[in-house]
């Protein structure tokens, strides 16, 4: 279920649609043509991987800052019609891995689970989408999904929980937390359960582990954090010295789910909260991401806070750069140290009695 599908929620009509389906199209197509005025053969790497990131770059940057100036009802009615097409599109991305996506519903909140074929999963992986709490869909996330549950041997569910403006803080937390606990409802083993996110889905994860109703819980054996956002405040250096370089709109939408909410609340900004007792913590960052000190201040708490934790920070690299750019080596160095993190905490929940 996509938010578009939800009763409550306003769409636009077929016509408005297809006229904001041709602006998107237009921008891209402008974002495409200014490519090659861009120099893009210029960087410290390879002239393909440099050409892949201002493609990747200009593209994004055009299709983000255009979702995000239409009208909620415009919004969305294309992501719904973008949730289609990566359910037809992105599925066969997944054979080679041997990986299968179904429908279903855990805790209440239906989502999709990942899969290997007839293999027992290792473990279970509870796949937070990002989006800045204000869009896209699992299905939009299929190829880095599958990635990681062919990397760590786990499945993985990504829930299609609530998002802002229309449910603003806490609605998606309340729906993580429901997930949660319907894993753990189902016997889904703690020491086997992982909490995974990337972006505003890292922000929930973090969120969940520092939330009063949910520290009742028991503590997933690891947490995986892909570029999450860890303050909301956008007051780290970062957020303008990197605003040239990364994907994300300058003016980067945070109201819509705070929705009047202190952008210092722990819940929104975990890097301003107490961060002992969090599990095992995997952390992978760009160096040209306006989240990059941010998310620098995080796991520094978090290893002054006696947790676990690794990171690894990509030069050259933009926000949530795994998922954007999946051929690239540094992606395929994230999604092996994802699954040697696993593997390590596997390791050791076997060896307890």
């Amino acid at each position: 279920m996509t938010m578009a599908s939800r009763p409550d929620v306003k769409t636009a009509s077929t016509a408005t649609t297809v006229f904001a389906l041709a602006g998107l199209a237009a921008q891209l197509l402008n974002a495409l043509a200014s490519v090659p005025f861009r120099r893009p053969w210029r960087g410290r790497a390879s002239t393909l991987h440099n050409v892949g990131i201002t493609v990747t770059r200009s593209v994004m940057r055009a299709f983000l800052g255009y979702a995000t100036s239409l009208p909620t009802p415009e919004f969305r009615s294309v992501e719904n019609v973008l949730d289609r097409l990566c359910r037809v599109v992105l599925p066969p991305f997944l054979r080679p891995l041997d990986i299968v996506m179904d429908d279903a519903e855990v805790g209440g909140v239906r989502g999709l689970w990942y899969r290997r074929g007839n293999v027992e999963p290792r473990g279970t992986i509870l796949y937070l989408h990002g989006g800045g709490y204000i869009g896209t869909s699992p299905a939009m996330y299929t190829i880095s999904t599958g990635r990681i549950a062919a990397e760590t041997g786990c499945e993985i569910f990504a829930p299609d929980y609530r998002l802002a403006p229309e449910f603003p803080f806490p609605a998606s937390l309340v729906d993580a937390a429901a997930v949660y606990q319907g894993m753990l409802d189902a016997g889904t083993r703690p020491d086997r359960l992982f909490l995974a996110g990337d972006s505003g889905g890292g922000g929930l994860v973090n969120a969940l582990m520092l939330d009063p109703l949910s520290r009742a819980l028991p503590r997933p054996a690891g947490l995986i954090l892909i570029s999450p956002e860890v303050s909301l405040t956008l007051e780290e250096r970062s957020i303008t010295d990197n605003a040239a370089l990364d994907i994300l709109p300058w003016n980067i939408p945070v109201w819509p789910y705070l929705h009047g909410l202190d952008s210092r609340h722990p819940l929104v900004s975990a890097i301003d909260a107490d961060l002992h007792g969090f599990p095992p913590t995997f952390v992978s960052l760009g160096g040209d991401e306006m989240f990059r000190d941010g998310i620098r201040g995080f796991v520094e708490r978090l290893k002054a806070s006696d947790v676990d934790a690794t990171a690894i920070e990509e030069p050259g690299m933009f926000h949530v750069f795994p998922l954007l750019m999946p051929w690239a080596d540094a992606s395929a160095r994230v999604y092996r140290a994802i699954g040697e993190f696993v593997t390590t905490r596997l390791a050791r929940a076997a060896r307890r009695p």
